[in-house]
């Protein structure tokens, strides 16, 4: 609990030695009680300050009058303190790094960095330090809330099935594309002649591309389009945010792909597929079936001898001995032995670096090279390749994220509400 009352006693002499008396100054005092915390004067009259700033860059003009403003910081800090208590009860903690990625992300999102952010709310009168920890308090509030709001929020399989069917649900979880786009214009009452030779032009840049020429670079020099100094790159987009005249033909190109030139009432377009995200891009899972041997090193066995019997039993396998019966014997992965070193499916990232590009690299029905990781020697053996269609999940999921996220700032108030009302509460100014 802070301390309740801070008191400083001064000793002033007056006149003579003999003539003195003490005096107490009051440098702060409680605000509110809520709950086992206490709220100083001081973090009312630091927030008012704080606020008072923002509100004077921005412009909603100038804040209320102080007894109003105050009356709502004070709202405001006794449902954070809750909280905050919630928070230290449940045993959350925001480590440095966490809190300095999000004093820098803060910084970017004004444009600056991060020496002059904290020059700025200086110069603003607020101490850096105090802005420091009143992010910690909020990195701690939003994690409590977003653990609350996961047990209070529930959303039906029905509900997610029905946003999909939905026109929300299909723009919501459509890919988005980003297109690289160079526009050639034809003047107006542009004469046949005219219109051939921006054609003509069309197709030269076209070949340009195909071998090999940079987009962005003919984008810069030769676009007529809006985007033409940004490399013609258009920036994501949904299907119905991509002009109508290439949206079908977006959905069939690949990654890299350039088509043109297409003709529009304003000239010729090039059009480039740079990137594409969403469930029908990354919901395509590439897997890979894998089995494996380790051998480590132990108290009698060192890493020269690992390294030769993880080469021998290599060679056992070549020449004809079973992978799994010598995984079950001289395997020392015990997640995998029993079952003759076999991983089952799985995709690219869920292994060590060493062990993912071994399996990458090798054929399927070809024992790898022995290499060695930070679990020690391990050979390998691909049996299979496949690609898992995991679309229809990733759109359930990103439906379900949807759905949450317009029932959280509702359900949020509540439980505000609710937390409030149940809380020891005595305001003292």
């Amino acid at each position: 609990m802070k301390q309740l009352t801070i008191l400083l006693t001064l000793a002033v002499l007056l006149g003579s030695s003999h003539d003195s008396y003490s005096t107490l100054i009051m440098l702060d005092r409680i605000a509110a009680v809520v709950d086992d915390d206490v709220i100083m004067q001081s973090e009312v009259n630091t927030r008012m300050k704080a606020i008072k700033a923002q509100l004077a860059r921005s412009p909603q003009g100038s804040p209320p009058p102080d007894d109003v403003l105050s009356e709502q910081i004070m709202e405001r800090l006794i449902v954070e303190s809750i909280q905050i208590q919630m928070a230290e009860r449940g045993g959350v903690k925001i480590s440095d790094g966490e809190l300095n990625r999000a004093m820098q992300g803060i910084a970017a999102q004004n444009q600056l960095t991060l020496d002059q952010f904290q020059r700025a709310i200086e110069q603003d009168g607020i101490s850096y330090v105090e802005m420091r920890d009143q992010i910690r308090r909020e990195l701690m509030i939003g994690r409590v809330q977003k653990g609350v709001m996961r047990n209070r929020i529930e959303i039906s399989e029905q509900e997610i099935l029905n946003f999909l069917e939905s026109e929300v649900g299909t723009g919501i979880t459509a890919d988005e594309y980003r297109l690289g786009h160079i526009l050639l214009s034809t003047p107006e009452k542009a004469t046949a002649k005219q219109i051939e030779a921006v054609k003509q032009k069309a197709d030269d840049l076209l070949v340009q591309l195909e071998e090999g020429a940079d987009f962005d670079s003919l984008a810069v020099k030769y676009s007529t389009g809006q985007n033409a100094l940004d490399g013609g790159d258009l920036g994501w987009r949904k299907p119905v945010q991509i002009p109508t005249m290439f949206s079908d033909i977006t959905q069939e190109m690949k990654i890299s792909e350039v088509r043109g030139p297409i003709k529009s009432g304003s000239g010729y377009h090039i059009i480039k597929l740079l990137e594409r995200r969403g469930a029908n891009t990354e919901g395509q899972v590439a897997q890979t079936e894998v089995r494996h041997i380790l051998i480590q090193t132990s108290e009698i066995r060192t890493d020269l001898e690992a390294k030769e019997l993880a080469m021998s039993l290599r060679e056992e396998i070549k020449g004809g001995r079973e992978f799994d019966e010598v995984a079950k014997l001289y395997s020392d992965d015990p997640g995998s032995a029993l079952s003759g070193g076999d991983l089952g499916w799985s995709r690219a990232g869920l292994f060590v670096p060493e062990f993912d590009a071994e399996m990458s690299n090798s054929e399927i029905g070809e024992l790898s090279q022995v290499f060695k990781s930070e679990h020690g020697y391990h050979f390998l053996e691909v049996t299979g390749r496949r690609i898992e269609d995991f679309s229809e999940r990733f759109k359930m999921g990103q439906a379900e994220n949807y759905l949450r996220n317009q029932k959280f700032e509702e359900e949020l108030e509540s439980w505000m509400q609710e937390i409030r009302d149940g809380a020891f509460v005595e305001i003292r100014t």
